[in-house]
């Protein structure tokens, strides 16, 4: 008996392949333990293509592509928000930034920002974004009501990544071309004519091609991977006046260097657990990874993870890492708890960046040189594996995902 696509269940399956029906159908077309999703949830995870200037949709019920659209040329850096229903993505050869309405899935707005903008961070209340503007070595900071730039403040040269603490009271960038780090004050956002929002605090140099920077859950310590050598910065952030910590220690008002920890060759990516306890470190060039304590700054240990690792990110458990191999087409599974490696799961060719559905049953790996996502099921009875790979677009550099509950 055949049953037909439209009687199968939405969740997580292949619509546009009949075989997915023709197996599950002595199933009486159960979801293979997909975990349920009530009615009207909606999830979609959005992908930037540099070589293709479009992002492409991924209907992440449905698993298939939704649609694509068209933004600026370069499109990189993208970055959720939290309280509004929009993703944001930086076209770095546009000097732009495209507005996605993710209710809609089309291109709301297009503001324009500085040079070569490659990533961006929108603040937890949703209402500013910050984009680090390589070529005019600049942040540009969005109002996201009004969808306009009200503040370029100046960084160090070649600003990469900017990231924005949890308390939403300093901002992090790190300059790739100078080496160093910038640390910006930022204040409240109390409406308009409020004045700037970002003052510069402190700037620390000697991490060659700073590049990703990690930031604790309370806001008390920065990390910024130095990929231009083999060594991580750790960096105290002022903490609030009037606070504990600040009665009992003065100094802690002030930004502070707090050391340089050894890594692997070249460290491009920082993967923190959700508990800020530890961090790990993808060193490219050594085919390893570097296990930081955020409490110690110490390195535990560095182990061999796969060739060229680029990317890594930790379960909402925080027991396991998982890491994208450039060199290898493959993800590699790290336990945590155990130290160990347990296995790898193949991917397209060159898996890059990668991002969890909501539910973290499944993990999306964008695969940079084949032009499309992976799709890895997290929990299966032999253990992880491929599940589907979905096509997106040229080179891709960037994946968000985004989960709404609409309408019935």
């Amino acid at each position: 008996m055949t049953i037909p696509l439209s009687s199968c269940p939405p969740l997580r399956r292949l619509v546009a392949t009949l075989p997915l029906c023709l197996l599950v159908a002595a199933a009486g077309c159960r979801r293979f333990a997909f975990p349920d999703v009530p009615a009207g949830y909606r999830e979609f995870a959005y992908v930037s293509n540099g070589a293709s200037n479009t992002v492409t949709v991924l209907d992440l019920v449905y698993l298939r592509q939704d649609r694509t659209l068209r933004v600026g040329n370069n499109p990189s850096g993208m970055d959720v928000n939290q309280t509004k229903q929009e993703v944001y993505v930086t076209n770095a050869q546009s000097g732009s930034v495209s507005i996605i309405d993710t209710a809609k899935n089309q291109v709301a707005a297009t503001i324009p920002v500085g040079r070569l903008p490659y990533s961006l961070s929108v603040e937890p209340s949703g209402l500013r974004a910050f984009v680090a503007n390589s070529g005019s070595n600049s942040v540009s900071v969005i109002d996201l009501n009004q969808r306009r730039v009200v503040q370029v403040a100046g960084t160090g040269e070649q600003p990469g990544v900017a990231r924005v603490a949890p308390d939403a009271r300093t901002l992090v960038v790190s300059n790739r071309g100078s080496g160093s780090v910038s640390i910006f004050n930022v204040a409240p956002d109390v409406g308009p004519g409020s004045g700037a929002p970002l003052s510069l605090r402190a700037t620390f140099g000697g991490c060659p091609g700073a590049t990703d920077v990690a930031i604790l859950p309370d806001s008390s310590k920065a990390f910024v991977a130095c990929s231009g050598g083999h060594q991580v910065m750790a960096v105290g952030l002022a903490v609030l006046p009037g606070s504990w910590a600040a009665r009992h220690d003065t100094s802690l008002l002030a930004d502070h260097f707090l050391t340089f920890l050894d890594v692997g060759k070249t460290p491009v990516h920082l993967a923190m657990k959700p508990d800020g306890g530890e961090i790990f470190v993808s060193n490219y060039a050594s085919d390893s990874i570097s296990e930081v304590s955020t409490s110690t700054n110490e390195v535990g240990g560095t182990y061999v993870i796969g060739n060229k690792p680029v990317h890594g990110i930790v379960s909402a458990d925080n027991g396991t890492l998982w890491v994208s191999n450039f060199g290898a087409d493959s993800v590699g599974i790290y336990s945590i708890d155990d130290g160990k490696l347990e296995g790898s799961v193949h991917t397209g060719s060159a898996p890059d960046v990668m991002a969890f559905s909501a539910d973290e049953h499944l993990l999306l790996v964008a695969d940079a040189h084949s032009g499309d996502v992976s799709v890895i099921r997290t929990q299966d009875k032999q253990g992880p594996a491929l599940f589907t790979i979905l096509p997106a677009g040229g080179s891709p550099n960037d994946i968000v995902v985004k989960a709404m509950q609409g309408k019935q």
